[in-house]
């Protein structure tokens, strides 16, 4: 089953030339026409267009290409529908897009095919990445691979699921308040958020601009690595994006952690945590002081702000960015009798009830007499909360957390409580307010009724990939979470 093994014992076969990336390519395909009928991951594919690739990728294997020189040849890799990929639809999980299709590649996808990955797939999202669960996509529902009847997570929820139902090997998503970790949690992967401006953003259709990062999905955090490796680096085309080095993430991953210090940060094992989240998290805890580190108490006192800092921010910044779907320049357009009815009509009929909600809040906190009181109060307890992470980290090399306060929740359970949904992201925001790098890791699963994954969140410092990695590649190989599956019947 090529469909299932990892970016390296899938490379490893294709340098042997004991499998051709076609082969593996249409294993991807084969599974999607099989089991995507109930996860409903993809909103699209082309298939010959991928089939085409993984020919060419064959071409290059024969010609003498390696692995040492373009590391992800003949891996097939689907897409987050935010990212743009030339000649492919671009609709943000929106209808205001319509039959948009994308004239370019982001950098992220010039850099995966210039490391020879199959490029295919449009994966399902929450619309403009605006939620926790993917239910707020204008095409369907993404389902959970362990139960069918849950929801993925999100807004990522397509990435995490594709990935975890083995439709594709890696994919890409984007994290704006923890999109790619909550996902990975809730479906049983590995997910990693780089740092602000480690990944470039050209090509990422903006929610929150400030917040916004590319990052990927992986059956283990050696192919979070190996991603990360291929599309990491500055490009002077994003004025976001710092040219830091790019370390060899992959060779950082040797097994031993002894001698590193980790915070376990005490307002986050909050009352509201599931119980058997809160054990799974704890033993992960002890996983780590057996393999040799050191576990401290930090304190960020400033947590209890993150929820409300982060909505003013990020709903701020998606009204100024999504202002330019209008029905004049692109996408979905409805007539009107003068331009502000063209504009009201278009994104009435355009955008989704919780696109439409996040407009109008920030909307109303960039408003006049509101800017001071909400935005600008909000930018200066985002500062707070950015120097109570670097405080810690002057102490520890990470800080350890659960990814997700609660096990997948099902389908509609919480949309018509909007408020309790946001709390999803309560561990996962500050990552993102913060600037700093963040991976979630499989470290369990539920013992009662549905057997569903448990994720832990490891928290690094700015540009701090490389040891969250090392830390959690060691706590992955020392535990079986990683290898289990989901039986999905194939129909």
């Amino acid at each position: 089953m090529l469909n299932q093994l990892t970016i390296a014992e899938l490379t490893g076969k294709l340098a042997r030339r004991e499998v051709s990336a076609r082969a593996a390519t249409q294993a991807c395909l084969d599974r999607i026409q099989s089991v995507d009928g109930q996860i409903r991951a993809f909103i699209s594919y082309d298939a010959a267009d991928a089939l085409a690739q993984a020919d060419a990728a064959d071409q290059a294997l024969a010609a003498g290409q390696s692995h040492l020189q373009r590391p992800l040849l003949g891996v097939p890799v689907g897409i987050k529908d935010v990212i743009a990929v030339r000649g492919q639809p671009l609709n943000c999980g929106s209808k205001i897009l319509g039959k948009f299709v994308s004239p370019y590649d982001a950098t992220v996808i010039e850099k995966l095919k210039s490391a020879g990955a199959v490029v295919f797939g449009r994966l399902n999202m929450d619309e403009f990445a605006m939620g926790s669960s993917t239910e707020n996509s204008a095409f369907h529902v993404t389902r959970n691979p362990w139960d069918t009847s849950r929801i993925p997570g999100g807004s990522s929820g397509g990435s995490a699921a594709a990935v975890v139902a083995d439709e594709c090997i890696a994919a890409l998503g984007s994290d704006t308040g923890g999109s790619i970790r909550q996902p990975a949690a809730l479906c049983g992967c590995v997910g990693l958020k780089p740092s602000y401006g480690r990944v470039s953003r050209y090509g990422l259709v903006a929610y929150a601009s400030s917040l916004d990062q590319i990052g990927c999905f992986g059956r283990e955090v050696r192919d979070a690595a190996a991603v990360l490796g291929a599309i990491a680096g500055h490009d002077p085309r994003d004025s976001t994006s710092v040219p830091e080095p790019v370390p060899n993430y992959a060779a950082g991953l040797t097994g031993d952690i002894r001698g590193l210090k980790l915070g376990l940060a005490k307002e986050y094992m909050i009352g509201g945590l599931d119980p058997e989240v809160k054990r799974a998290v704890e033993a992960a805890v002890q996983q780590f002081t057996k393999l040799g580190a050191e576990v401290v108490e930090v304190s960020l006192p400033h947590t209890d702000y993150a929820i409300a800092t982060y909505y003013i921010i990020a709903t701020a910044e998606a009204s100024a960015n999504l202002a330019r779907f209008d029905g004049i320049r692109y996408g979905l357009r409805v007539d009107g009798a003068d331009p502000i009815e063209l504009y009201g009509k278009t994104r009435g009929a355009g955008f989704g009830p919780e696109v439409k909600r996040r407009i109008i809040l920030g909307t109303y906190v960039l408003s006049s007499g509101y800017y001071d009181a909400y935005y600008l109060r909000a930018q200066k307890v985002r500062t707070l909360i950015r120097q109570d992470f670097l405080k810690a980290f002057e102490k520890v090399d990470a800080i350890l957390t659960p990814t997700s306060p609660t096990p997948a929740f099902k389908v509609g359970e919480k949309a018509e409580d909007p408020l309790q949904m946001y709390l999803s992201d309560i561990f996962t925001i500050s990552c993102n307010l913060a600037g700093l790098s963040g991976t979630s890791v499989p470290c369990g699963f539920t013992g009662s009724g549905t057997r569903l994954p448990i994720g832990l969140q490891v928290l690094g410092k700015p540009f701090g990939e490389q040891t969250i990695l090392r830390l959690a590649h060691a706590y992955e190989q020392s535990t079986g979470w990683h290898r289990e599956k989901p039986i999905i019947t194939a129909k």
